[in-house]
């Protein structure tokens, strides 16, 4: 497992398990089984109320573990840091990032300053962001001088977020892909995605996760069942040649994002 270093001086695991969507009562068994696998990443947050279960599967586990603050709570981000490090049986968590930015809202930079005194506190070890833009990352770094070690953002073949990811690059961001697969449905059969899975003898989601690796991403792909999980897990040792890189680069689109702008959210 490839180690990326943080602008903190920490590492983290390049390739983790996502469990958005993963109800509490199953996340444990799901948890475990990718822990079993050799995953030695988890990213949680309070939105996906399953906090209790991933702590439960985590218990004497040393992967690095990841949680979220939501929107609601940007004023409130060291009561809702407790309740999470609570339900997930923990003193820390090795990375607590702002789950968006909320910009209608007008309090992510003062979270970020929370989040800075929650760091220099020991409740987190590493502190971030996800789905921030540029401009609000220099926001929240004008305001407190501390600039954060990731940001969590879409990214996938078909959104590539690439002067996102030149900007963190320039600032020594550590880039981490949500939704990687693109939600899977027409990705995984794009003719790029395909001719390179049928060329190398592997899955199109194997594909797509090593095109991740491959630009230097952090990748957090959900799987739910103990096949999907080892398939994920199996990309690690996938490598892509130049050329599937080139045609799957390809596929970038303006449009193609599926979740939220974070500007307007």
């Amino acid at each position: 497992m490839t180690q990326m270093t943080l602008n903190d001086g920490r590492s983290m695991p390049q390739l983790g398990m996502g469990t958005y969507q993963i109800p509490d009562t199953q996340v444990a068994l799901v948890v475990r089984k990718g822990l079993d696998l050799g995953f030695e990443l988890v990213d949680t947050a309070a939105f996906y109320h399953n906090e209790r279960g991933v702590g439960e599967a985590m218990q004497g586990s040393e992967a690095f573990l990841t949680t979220k603050l939501w929107n609601d709570r940007h004023r409130d981000a060291e009561a809702a840091l407790d309740e999470s490090l609570a339900l997930l049986g923990v003193d820390a968590v090795d990375l607590y990032l702002i789950h968006w930015p909320r910009p209608s809202e007008g309090a992510y930079v003062d979270a970020w300053r929370s989040l800075v005194a929650l760091r220099d506190a020991g409740k987190t070890r590493s502190i971030g962001v996800s789905n921030f833009l540029p401009e609000h990352i220099d926001a929240i770094v004008a305001g407190t001088g501390v600039t954060p070690a990731v940001n969590q953002i879409e990214l996938h073949p078909r959104f590539q977020q690439r002067e996102a990811r030149a900007y963190h690059e320039a600032h020594g961001i550590v880039t981490q892909s949500w939704s990687p697969l693109g939600q899977g449905g027409t990705l995984l059969h794009d003719p790029a995605v395909e001719a390179a899975a049928a060329k190398h003898g592997r899955s199109a989601a194997q594909v797509v996760i090593a095109w991740h690796l491959a630009h230097g991403l952090s990748v957090i792909p959900k799987a739910a069942d103990a096949e999907h999980l080892s398939d994920n897990f199996a990309a690690l040792d996938l490598t892509l040649d130049d050329e599937d890189i080139a045609a799957i680069d390809a596929l970038d689109d303006a449009d193609g994002r599926i979740g939220p702008d974070p500007a307007v959210l």
